[in-house]
């Protein structure tokens, strides 16, 4: 009994513990969602509660004046680029690594640890450098590129972390049945490794999809700028209108909040799965 009653207790401090982070994380969302149906006028001596009038209008002025429709298009491809080059390249390396075993293939694994923990500012400035002189500036090809290299360490880790699980029988008996590697690969290690291939393409379209620095410094020209960038400038453009800024957000965040919702299970799974021990 004695027992029990500290495992409730326990129990009760862990709950009341979640409730407030998961308050710190939801209430600035709630009023961001509050703030973006308000008519402007309200934000004086309403800043925080829910809007006494409902405003949808604000969605639509803020698409027709930010442009967005052209926005998310820009955005829309720089993520379905970047996912597909970068899972490309994770894929066949993670595959290699876990199942292959080259030469050096540990060494590999600490440079892609080291890849990840380097910021990306560092080098922002050569790069940039590099890009004038291959003429990419300005253009979506050199930012998938930029994003690719960016989210590649991780991805390779991570689908890397997932394939060492898959049993090595089913390997060695395709092999006996004549498979070369292209065919382990693409029959037997793919179609195994949907959940993993899903989370990070999940995890690369978020990043690609929230990236600024890169996008500021590579993207000049308004009409390839990324929604991260222009809802930068909206905000800027209309620094006294809350509630066009706050409908701006929103329509910012909520293709990937969706996009999550839809594929949470299978996210969890793949994360969990390549983060368990080898």
């Amino acid at each position: 009994m004695i027992i029990a009653k500290y495992r409730r207790r326990e129990l009760i401090s862990n709950y009341i513990i979640l409730i407030i982070f998961a308050l710190i994380a939801v209430l600035p969302l709630v009023v961001l969602v509050f703030n973006s149906l308000k008519p402007d006028a309200e934000f004086g001596f309403n800043p925080l509660g829910p809007p006494s009038e409902i405003r949808f209008a604000n969605f639509s002025e803020a698409w027709v004046l930010g442009e967005y429709a052209n926005v998310f298009f820009n955005s829309i491809k720089l993520v379905i680029g970047s996912v597909l080059l970068c899972l490309s390249v994770s894929l066949a390396a993670g595959f290699s690594l876990a199942k292959l075993n080259p030469k050096g293939s540990s060494v590999v694994a600490i440079y892609l640890l080291v890849g990840i923990s380097i910021p990306a500012q560092l080098y922002i400035v050569p790069l940039f450098l590099l890009w004038k002189e291959l003429y990419l500036l300005n253009t979506h090809t050199g930012l998938i590129l930029i994003y690719s290299a960016l989210n590649a360490p991780f991805s390779t880790f991570l689908i890397r972390s997932y394939m060492i699980r898959l049993p090595d029988e089913l390997f060695d008996a395709a092999k006996l049945d004549g498979a070369n590697t292209f065919q382990l690969f693409f029959r037997v290690a793919l179609p195994l490794s949907w959940p993993v291939i899903l989370t990070a393409g999940l995890i690369i379209g978020l990043a690609v999809w929230n990236e600024f620095l890169f996008a500021l410094t590579f993207i000049s020209d308004e009409g390839f700028k990324p929604i991260a960038t222009m809802l930068f400038a909206f905000q800027w453009r209309f620094e006294n209108n809350f509630a066009l800024q706050s409908a701006s957000a929103i329509m910012m965040v909520a293709p990937i909040a969706i996009l999550f919702m839809i594929f949470q299970r299978r996210f969890i799974s793949g994360l969990t799965s390549g983060g368990l021990k080898e």
